[in-house]
């Protein structure tokens, strides 16, 4: 795994471990979302659709893509880290609040 893979990765689980993100209701989400299209893929018949979306899902597998962050990204990335490890962190509700005032201003 890649530096950026797994300060992503890091920073995901950092995300998890923050009281107002719901792990069991994004899982059912996923789930409720994969069964929705399991269920609808069932009652395709045609088998040119199918085979588009075969190949659609082939050519889109998840993680099979690895992105090239630039230095600035890198940079970016580990001035988080530092900001996570120092605490400096800001709920989504408090983002919310400064982005409000910051247009209000405008």
């Amino acid at each position: 795994m890649t530096v950026a893979c797994l300060t992503v990765t890091r920073h995901f689980a950092i995300l998890t471990e923050m009281p107002n993100f719901d792990k069991k209701h994004a899982m059912n989400s996923a789930d409720n979302l994969r069964n929705s299209i399991i269920d609808k893929l069932l009652t395709i018949s045609n088998k040119d659709y199918l085979a588009a979306l075969y190949q659609l899902v082939e050519k889109s597998t998840a993680g099979s893509d690895v992105v090239k962050l630039s230095e600035e990204q890198m940079l970016m990335l580990e001035m988080s880290d530092k900001d996570i490890e120092n605490g400096k962190l800001i709920s989504q509700d408090q983002l919310d609040k400064k982005d409000l005032q910051s247009i209000k201003e405008l």
